[in-house]
């Protein structure tokens, strides 16, 4: 069997990683991304939509169908924003696309990059966490076949892979030397290509968490 993915935040550091990993999989038969500017990648797997409005899917929805796993990639940071704004740009937009997708594909497979950390509970002190927490609870109350939601720490860009944003991009400058280190801490850190191929393998054989820990990424992309 293989999959036929959706793929959001491919402009993104993971987006890309894990574009690239379904791309090289004998495992992904097609790939669609909706991006709101072009990568500007050409390859017989890969299919792109632009659209500019997330929060109306409406004339892409037709688009989205016949496709069995979604990898939603698509991220901001909380950075200098109040609840309300990344409440917005994030419970809602991810709910929005969520429920058109699974509106054309009944039965799909949905795997969500959310972060370590996460609260589950929504009641916790950390503005981003709780927001992530409700994001991930709406999505496993969905009637996906099943839902994943993916809590990695540290993630190292590999392939040549750049974050957009600058503060990981001096993260990473700063970190580079003690990678060697960071690598051998399944618990906190993993790396684009493990996150590609964990999303792959859930989609295709499925896992006995919905919620994914850097070590369960890594143990599963290798499966």
């Amino acid at each position: 069997m293989k999959i036929k993915p959706i793929i959001t935040g491919t402009t993104g550091m993971v987006g890309k990683g894990v574009l690239l990993e379904c791309l090289d999989s004998p495992d992904v038969e097609s790939v669609l991304v909706i991006n709101r500017k072009s990568l500007g990648l050409q390859h017989p797997k890969l299919k792109e939509v632009l659209h500019g409005d997330f929060f109306n899917l409406a004339p892409v929805a037709s688009e989205m169908k016949g496709y069995d796993s979604c990898f939603f990639c698509l991220g901001v940071s909380s950075a200098g924003m109040k609840e309300e704004e990344y409440t917005k740009l994030t419970y809602n937009l991810t709910l929005t696309f969520a429920k058109t997708f699974i509106s054309q594909n009944p039965g799909s497979a949905f795997c969500y990059v959310s972060g370590a950390g996460t609260d589950s509970s929504e009641k916790g002190r950390v503005m981003w966490a709780r927001v992530k927490g409700r994001t991930e609870n709406a999505l496993l109350a969905l009637p996906f076949r099943s839902a994943y939601m993916f809590r990695p720490g540290f993630i190292e860009p590999l392939k040549g892979i750049k974050s957009a944003t600058k503060l990981y991009n001096t993260l990473y400058i700063v970190l580079r030397p003690l990678f060697p280190v960071i690598r051998a801490m399944p618990k906190f850190a993993t790396d684009t290509v493990r996150v590609g191929k964990a999303m792959i393998n859930v989609a295709l054989r499925g896992y006995e968490k919905k919620h994914l820990e850097c070590t369960d990424i890594n143990i599963i992309s290798k499966q």
